[in-house]
Order: C-alpha cells, then structure tokens, then sequence
C-alpha cells in the first residue's frame, strides 16, 4: 500500500520550518557546535543544539513540565498536520493515528530523577519528574496538545526507528477506520548521552562530521524533530490524485545485523530490492563513523550511478529523529529538483556526492537509507507522482 506524504514538520539546529531549513541547507550552512559539561566531570562535548527561538510561542498546559524532547516533537507535530491541512476536532480526533519513533527518550529528566534519588534518598524521588523517564511520554504529552485519540504507538529503536515507524504506519493505515498517521522522531542532548557515546568510539570532539572518510573519527550528536503526516492514496488516476504529489512507494522491512561488517551485506539486500525501479539520488544517514563505509560500499556495488547526498555534515546525528529528518530532505529535493551540497567530504571519496548545490530536475525517486549504530538498517523508496 502507497502512502503519499500529506505535510512535513521540522525542528533542527538550523531552526524550524521546512522551507526556512530547507534554504540554510541549500546554501551550505551548518549547525554551531554547543559545549556541554556537567559538574562533576572534567570532560566536556561539542552538541549541534535546537536554537531557543525553534521552540518559543507554543503554548500548552501539558508542556510546563514536560522535557525539550516533547516541545520539539509538539512543534514538528503542530507544522505537519498544519501543512497538511489538518486540523483536529472531535469529528477526526478518533481517525488520525500516532506513531512516535524514539532512540534514547527523555534523557535529561531521567538523569535529574534518578540523581535526586541517589544523592538525598528514595523520598526525594519526585512524582512531577518520573513520568518524564518513560519512553512513551512525549508521545502522550503530544497526543493530547493535538487531541489525537486514535491508534497512538511508541516505537524504541537506534538511528533506523525513523523508517521503522513509517514501516509500521503502512500496517496501522490497513485499518480503514483511519484517515491519516501522525509519524515523529524527535531527541534531545544531553551530557550523559554524549558520554556515553564517546565510550562506545562513536562520537568525535568537535567538528566537522567528515562523511565516507577513510578515517571514522566519529560524529556529533544533535536533537530535534521531524514529523510527517502520512494520508492513504485515493483509488483513481494521477490527475485525480494530484500530480506532485510524493508517496511512500516502497518501505523496506529492513534488517539486523549482529556484527559490524554484517551491515555492508543487508545494506547491499536493502538497496537491490529498492532499486528494481530507476532510482535518481540517496539519502544517506552517513555521520563520520563505520556505517558511511557500510553504505558506500553498498551504493558503489549496487547504484554506482546514483547521486548521494548526506545532511548529517550539516546537522549533526540527531539518532531517533535522522530517518523523518532524512525523508523530509528526500520530499525536498524530489519537490524542487536539487540538492544540498555534502559539506566536509573529503575530494577523493569515489562515490557520486552532491559536492555543491546540485540539480536533479526530473527526478522521480529516491532512496532513503538508514543505518542505525545499535544493529539496525532500514530504507524507502520515495516517488514523485
């Protein structure tokens, strides 16, 4: 089943709005690196951080309390479902499905929680801050600054759960009682976080993110959201339909894979099975680390003519918000014809990038791939009607 992409939200380290971070990145900005320490370490970390002013005038009683993670999420949300001509009421509120794609949650008032708890005692712990250490609380808190009482999940994954929940969107749209899928990814940043990557040799001091480098010195972790509002395709012609209209043509199940070099080969499965048709460009979740080795190595054996262009040089590894983030970029470039330039790529990478702000008029599809550091691949067709 065809989905088409009704509305898109954004919320990055260049700001939100679609179209406002759609131009930053056509003209080859970047995101200023953020420093964050904690006070009882002597190490500090570069972050791509969401600008203050991405998140200001929205509103809510259920946002007083909740975490920067749920305030992207709802702002994302908000845009989609504006762009897609969608406004809730009691008439649709039960025929608009939820599909929340998370990685690491709400890190930052879970370590608040549990840091109270360890230093002044269980008693300490406190009632406001606990429901904000689950995985699914910003998609409750969103549910309910929309008014969405459909079908709502909480999808926990790697950097792939962006493309899994879409997967997972094209089973929850089987149920005809629905209209549309709310799908989002949002992350937040946290010192922990960064930490903890730098111990598992992923994360790199500072930046630049040097994509498809010989040498993976490592990525910088960034937060925000992106949401898509997905709608079922009516049953009649193109011309009916809408031309330019983008859909979801193909959504891969995807894979796992149990050792790093296992990734090149299900990434090789994933790419021949969405490249049956003539695909013009890829989308890459490249970000400085062994997974832009897995991917070229995949791209150049399968679609060695294929343009590719990753944004993550750009704005960071945002983890559970890369894949929306991704196929928002996809719909882009399908939509007006060109590309971003890749920034930071080194001149003598063999495979086809986006060097400078490229045209790609005419092009009818794309590919978004997504490999996640924790063992999961995923990817989708995209297609201009």
């Amino acid at each position: 089943m065809s989905l088409a992409i009704a509305g898109m939200g954004w919320v990055t380290p260049l700001g939100n709005s679609v179209d406002a971070v759609w131009e930053r990145l056509l003209r080859g900005d970047e995101a200023s690196a953020t420093p964050i320490s904690e006070q009882l370490a002597d190490r500090s970390y570069s972050a791509f951080r969401v600008p203050e002013s991405a998140v200001t005038g929205l509103a809510h009683p259920r946002l007083r309390r909740a975490s920067v993670i749920s305030r992207f999420a709802a702002t994302a949300g908000l845009e989609a479902l504006q762009a897609a001509g969608v406004k809730v009421d009691s008439q649709n509120a039960g025929r608009i499905a939820l599909i929340f794609a998370i990685s690491n949650g709400g890190v930052i008032y879970t370590k608040r929680f549990y840091r109270d708890v360890v230093e002044t005692g269980a008693q300490s712990a406190s009632p406001l801050l606990f429901p904000e250490t689950v995985f699914n609380a910003p998609a409750s808190h969103l549910a309910a600054i929309l008014g969405v009482t459909g079908t709502t999940y909480t999808v926990v994954g790697d950097g792939a759960v962006g493309l899994l929940a879409i997967k997972m969107a094209e089973d929850v749209m089987m149920d005809k009682s629905l209209d549309y899928c709310l799908v989002v990814g949002t992350e937040e940043i946290d010192w922990l976080l960064c930490d903890a990557y730098r111990r598992w040799r992923l994360l790199r001091s500072a930046p630049p993110i040097e994509p498809f480098g010989k040498q993976k010195r490592g990525m910088i972790l960034s937060e925000g959201a992106g949401a898509i509002v997905l709608a079922r395709l009516p049953r009649r012609s193109a011309a009916e339909a809408g031309e330019g209209s983008i859909t979801i043509e193909c959504a891969h199940p995807g894979g796992c894979y149990g050792k790093r070099a296992e990734a090149e080969e299900i990434l090789k499965r994933i790419v021949r099975d969405l490249s049956q048709v003539e695909v013009d460009f890829v989308i890459s979740s490249a970000n400085g680390t062994f997974i832009d080795q897995a991917e070229q190595g995949a791209l150049e054996q399968v679609i060695p003519d294929a343009v590719t262009y990753a944004a993550k040089p750009a704005v960071g590894e945002s983890v559970g918000a890369s894949g929306l983030w991704q196929v928002i970029l996809g719909v882009q470039a399908l939509r007006h014809g060109e590309l971003p330039p890749v920034l930071h790529a080194d001149s003598a990478i063999s495979l086809r990038l986006a060097r400078s702000r490229m045209t790609v008029a005419g092009a009818r599809r794309a590919i978004i791939l997504n490999s996640g550091v924790n063992q999961q691949v995923a990817g989708l067709r995209l297609a201009l009607r």
